[in-house]
């Protein structure tokens, strides 16, 4: 499948989502929203893909919604955004759903939604001239695209209201130090520094990777006694695993698991 507004690339285990609207900053439209959503579909139906790579072409990695096109709806604005958000949301559950673990890359800044899409991975690098900006509040508008619930458990809640009321711009070294991202790396090494750690997702213990980001969503509402129940039934299925038995067996052996995902 052929997107419009975005690159998607899958081998050798790993799935590479590309947003690709330099002209327009990479903002996010009714078409990139569509594409994003049938592209993280195809990835979660892909028994190949066992990581995924989210980044961008051009020097910004996203600038959130597209405003232009937000301005040109007029009063249809409110059932544009509906839309949007319908595609936008679906695309994101995929991602956090999905067994594969997301590695988001960022190079310039990630604003709006594009913000929230780093905040819905499950790692994130980032260069050291990034930036980080919720800027919905801005423009009057109020946050989207699952940040409402993924920042205030990265950061807490004051810090989360702080970003989302003051827009104010976080650096890289900020983003690292709340919690934001993962890893911080110097502008000519990100690209290195990201294919190495896609490349140690993809030869990972698929299955247990996405078993343990289920036990983390549901721990947002479960009692301790539900969760400790889920996470004893959730290590004896792991166990049936291929990669369980290899791993347990490259342990008594004394090498390296070589995983196969299964």
């Amino acid at each position: 499948m052929s997107f419009e507004t975005l690159l998607l690339d899958i081998r050798d285990g790993v799935a590479r989502i590309t947003l690709d609207r330099q002209r327009e900053a990479n903002a996010i439209n009714l078409q990139m929203a569509k594409d994003l959503m049938y592209a993280t579909l195809q990835c979660d139906e892909d028994p190949s893909v066992r990581a995924v790579l989210l980044s961008a072409s051009g020097k910004m990695f996203c600038a959130g919604g597209d405003l232009a096109a937000f301005a040109g709806s007029g009063d249809g604005l409110p059932a544009l955004l509906k839309e949007m958000t319908t595609y936008l949301h679906a695309s994101i559950s995929r991602l956090a759903r999905m067994r594969a673990p997301v590695l988001v890359s960022v190079g310039g800044t990630a604003a709006g939604a594009g913000f929230s899409l780093v905040c819905g991975a499950d790692l994130a690098i980032c260069a050291e001239s990034a930036k980080f900006t919720m800027a919905y509040t801005r423009v009057g508008l109020t946050p989207d695209g699952s940040a409402t619930y993924f920042l205030p458990r990265l950061i807490g809640r004051r810090r989360t209201l702080e970003l989302m009321i003051s827009n104010r711009m976080l650096t890289a070294a900020e983003a690292l130090e709340w919690g934001i991202v993962n890893r911080v790396v110097p502008d000519d090494q990100l690209q290195e520094a990201t294919e190495k750690l896609i490349a140690e997702l993809a030869a990972g213990a698929t299955g247990a990777f996405g078993a343990t980001k289920a036990l983390l969503l549901a721990s947002a509402t479960n009692s301790l006694e539900s969760q400790m129940e889920l996470e004893t039934r959730s290590i004896a299925d792991s166990a049936r695993s291929q990669d369980a038995k290899e791993g347990i067996q490259a342990f008594s052996e004394r090498r390296a698991p070589r995983f196969s995902g299964r």
